[in-house]
């Protein structure tokens, strides 16, 4: 590639092995990027877009051109450039210039493209010559030179999505927090446990949540288990695997210099040719994203369930009111928080079909279709570590018990009789809770006047710390 002179006002001509263009004479991108805008005018959010990804593409190219220089293929100058031009992409000072689509034919070369464009660009503004004068600073020559789109964007993707997981992982970390501060605030408040929406057997309100936060918990170490196969590289791959335009040792030290810039502790993988051609670790990752999303999508149905009502439905928890849930029902108060959740599983549930159907479409030695992984991933890991956060601090903070309401249902709750089973036999208490229901009776009452049981074993079976499963938990009395 190689630039011409202005041929009208406001542009610059590039040239390409496909012709001339005029590209907008401010603008740090060129030709490529021109072409790739032209040709995937698809979902209207360019890569800029992408944070984390522009981040991590920025310091792949910076570590590219410490190993070029180490290896004697890229002058100190030309390099120093190139690094502080990277910098600027780093610290998303050009964001704005990464306008191509996410969703893009080729393998993600016309991000890469863009990456070079902007690069070379910027560092030949920061050298005192004009955009497009490539002759002091090549988009490939110099900035891509060692590389391939092949090794370099499921890098700069990798690195993105470790640090896009990492702030999920704090986020997921705090909902846990919220939910068992709530465990332990509801601790000594007992309800009626259900299986398959019936009445079962009686627990806490804490029991339920902290259940909610071992669940959150596990989840959130599956979600971690997924970084060190995040920080396993093909850089230096080059094309295909077999290291074509790249010199001995530059392997090892662009792997080394990318570590030193993200901190990460980066290292090559084995088989390169089945680094470049696998896409499995992005279908790890997604599948464990969804388990996440699920999971917690399920939590936020039961919330919804627990707080159904506030009069006709379950009514046991109040949901924070955060705006009026109706415009044709006064007083109405919708969970909208817990639904937003859902929706926003539903979406990652979308994304990982979309993940398992772009991997399994490679061929051959490349999969082309890392783009639409790439976007459904870290769109999914953003979209989960906000609801997470939007439920923390606009839901389950708040969440109050309905004290009144639980007590009442746990006096006339026949759930009590499963304790007797071990005593009286399954029948003779199914019989009882029949009896009980019939009259509007107490099991305590039923056993009493039948003799069934005495005093000591009847109050022992049917005590709330052992109908609870809790040896020496203080919960609240009530009248059996």
């Amino acid at each position: 590639m190689s630039a011409m002179g202005t041929e009208q006002a406001g542009t610059r001509a590039e040239r390409d092995s496909l012709g001339t263009r005029e590209v907008p004479v401010d603008a740090y991108w060129g030709i490529s990027t021109l072409r790739a805008v032209e040709n995937f005018p698809v979902s209207g959010r360019p890569v800029g877009g992408l944070r984390e990804l522009v981040r991590a593409y920025g310091e792949v190219k910076a570590a590219a051109a410490r190993a070029n220089e180490s290896l004697g293929l890229l002058e100190a100058t030309r390099s120093a450039a190139i690094q502080d031009a990277c910098q600027d992409v780093v610290d998303g000072r050009l964001d704005g210039q990464f306008v191509v689509d996410r969703i893009q034919g080729g393998a993600g070369t016309s991000t890469n493209m863009n990456i070079n464009e902007v690069i070379a660009n910027r560092a030949l503004e920061l050298l005192g010559h004009a955009k497009g004068d490539y002759a002091h600073v090549n988009p490939i020559d110099d900035v891509n030179r060692s590389q391939s789109t092949n090794d370099t964007y499921p890098t700069a993707v990798k690195v993105a999505l470790h640090r896009e997981l990492e702030q999920l992982c704090e986020e997921h970390a705090l909902l846990t927090g919220a939910f068992r501060d709530k465990a332990e605030q509801f601790r000594n408040i007992v309800k009626v446990g259900r299986t398959q929406l019936q009445d079962a057997v009686p627990m806490t309100l804490g029991q339920e949540f902290a259940a909610f936060a071992d669940t959150l918990e596990e989840d959130r170490h599956r979600l971690r288990e997924v970084l060190p196969h995040l920080r396993e590289i093909n850089l230096g791959a080059t094309a295909i695997g077999t290291g074509i335009t790249a010199p001995a040792g530059y392997r090892e030290a662009v792997v080394q210099q990318l570590g030193a810039l993200t901190g990460l502790d980066l290292v090559s993988a084995v088989n390169l040719v089945e680094a470049t051609s696998d896409t499995g670790v992005f279908l790890l990752a997604s599948g464990v994203l969804k388990r996440a999303a699920v999971k917690l999508s399920k939590i936020c149905n039961d919330l919804r369930l627990l707080s159904s009502g506030p009069q006709a439905g379950f009514g046991e928890i109040q949901l924070p009111a955060v705006q009026a849930g109706s415009s044709i029902m006064p007083g109405k108060v919708n969970p909208v928080i817990p639904e937003m959740v859902n929706q926003v599983a539903f979406r990652i549930v979308g994304a990982d079909a979309t993940v398992t159907m772009a991997a399994e479409a490679g061929q051959l030695q490349l999969n082309a279709f890392e783009p639409v992984m790439a976007d459904a991933l870290l769109e999914s890991v953003q979209w989960l570590r906000a609801a997470c956060q939007t439920l923390r601090e606009r839901c389950v903070n708040g969440i109050k018990p309905n004290e009144p309401l639980l007590g009442r249902r746990m006096d006339e709750s026949l759930s009590v009789v499963t304790g007797l089973t071990p005593l009286l036999g399954y029948a003779a208490a199914a019989a009882l809770a029949k009896e009980a229901l019939a009259e509007g009776r107490s099991i305590a009452e039923l056993v009493r006047e039948q003799g069934l049981l005495n005093h000591e074993d009847l109050s022992q079976a049917l005590s709330l710390e052992k109908l609870v499963g809790l040896t020496s938990a203080v919960v609240r009395s009530q009248s059996l």
